[in-house]
């Protein structure tokens, strides 16, 4: 058996004061038909990043409605990680010299966890490439397999790498389902799955996201070092070349210029399935040098959801210099909390970001800080905007419109109610 992951029980009732009482009835109601339902995600790790974020709600709402949910991670070494991290940086478009072995370490650990695998499921869900091969490896050892199985790819495949392309293809043909997260990530020569397209989101009630008293926000930026009295900009991302943590800090030098008093909050939260975080980090924590108005915090500084809470409820402005990017949940995170956001023009941020109302989207340095640095010496402005993002989340990107995604692809896999509309994210109102 696959590493099984524990969650927090929750209510769903709890959500009807954030999203009301149409959506919250039309959510029971799809869930009805889909009672007792044994539904499986299967990712790589069990902390850090959006993906653990998302299962670690998800999973426990759709037992709470009815469902009987489980999250389970996938078994691998040191160089499996290192494969996969390759994999998905090459998919989203940096080169890699893709060799036999390293095709082969993916295959081999994919195979470990296809025997470990326990296919009792109605429901798969295999998120992103780490794990894709498992269901064509279940189906070589065992001749098929049960349930319905939909793979979940999170990143920009826009400028895959074909030849790592190539490798995953022929897996992830063999599921009933793919979903992605815009359209354009859908790759003309993916024949087979069923396609979905559906953006992620965040969960109102986390304690990522729940309001804190301005009090508690202040004690906890003060726990490290931070002054709440100053102006503070912040970006929460992993260290990884995607999010440009280097030039992060060189737009906050160039702030500084015209902002002395500016502080620089950034906050990664270090994965099991990331090694090459390790070297970001380092690389990072050389480029801020000795400026003591640079904070790099993770999780091994004890920071976690509340104190990311903290962070960004206090920044002036939140900066999500992404050079690439398959959501950026980050960017909706900052948006509930009334913060506008400067991001990249890259991804999925586009979708969540009303150009000039709730942020802005950028597509250089000069632009990054000129956007920033109008928002610093305008904070009647930056509030405005803040309470437009507040809105815009409500509307698109929050748990319950992902569960509700989720009940209308089962059911539609599975013949169920076929008048149930086919799964697509609101009307986004630009």
């Amino acid at each position: 058996m696959l590493g099984s992951v524990p969650t927090t029980p929750k209510s769903f009732e709890d959500y009807r004061p954030v999203i009301g009482d149409e959506r919250t009835e039309e959510i029971l109601a799809l869930a009805a038909l889909l009672r007792g339902a044994r539904v499986l995600h299967v990712n790589a790790t069990a902390f850090g990043g959006g993906v653990a974020e998302i299962l670690g709600t998800m999973v426990p709402l759709m037992n709470d409605i009815g469902l009987a949910a489980d999250w389970q991670v996938i078994k691998g070494a040191d160089e499996f990680f290192n494969v996969t991290k390759a994999m998905h940086n090459s998919l989203q478009g940096m080169y890699y010299d893709w060799t036999p072995e390293a095709r082969n370490i993916w295959l081999e650990y994919n195979r470990l966890n296809a025997e470990l695998f326990d296919d009792s499921y109605d429901y798969v869900v295999i998120h992103d490439p780490q794990p894709a091969g498992i269901l064509g490896l279940v189906d070589e050892m065992r001749g098929t397999h049960h349930g319905k199985w939909v793979w979940r790819c999170h990143i920009d495949l826009t400028d895959a790498q074909a030849e790592v392309w190539d490798i995953l293809r022929p897996h992830v043909e063999r599921y009933d389902g793919a979903i992605f997260t815009l359209p354009d990530y859908v790759k003309d020569d993916l024949h087979g799955p069923t396609v979905f397209c559906v953006p992620p989101a965040i969960d109102p009630l986390s304690p990522k996201n729940v309001d804190l008293p301005m009090e508690t926000v202040h004690e906890i930026l003060r726990r490290y070092g931070v002054d709440p009295d100053r102006p503070m900009i912040t970006q929460i991302s992993r260290f990884d070349p995607w999010k440009d943590p280097l030039g992060v800090i060189d737009v906050y030098r160039a702030l500084k210029r015209a902002v002395p008093e500016l502080q620089l909050v950034m906050v990664a939260s270090m994965a099991s399935d990331d090694p090459e975080g390790w070297a970001w980090y380092e690389r990072t924590v050389r480029r801020a040098g000795e400026d003591f108005d640079i904070h790099i915090l993770s999780n091994l500084n004890g920071v976690g959801n509340v104190e990311v809470n903290a962070f960004q409820r206090a920044a002036r402005v939140v900066i999500q210099k992404s050079t690439r990017e398959g959501f950026g949940l980050v960017v909706s995170e900052a948006l509930w909390k009334g913060r506008p956001v400067v991001a990249g023009n890259v991804g999925g941020i586009p979708l969540q970001i009303v150009n000039g109302k709730t942020g802005y989207l950028v597509n250089n340095a000069e632009e990054c800080i000129d956007r920033t640095l109008s928002l610093l010496q305008s904070p009647e402005e930056a509030d405005r905007m803040g309470a437009l993002g507040i809105e815009y989340v409500r509307d698109n990107f929050l748990t319950t419109r992902y569960l509700r995604d989720y009940l209308n692809i089962f059911r539609q896999l599975s013949g169920i109610a076929p008048a149930v509309r086919a799964p697509q994210p609101q009307q986004l109102r630009h």
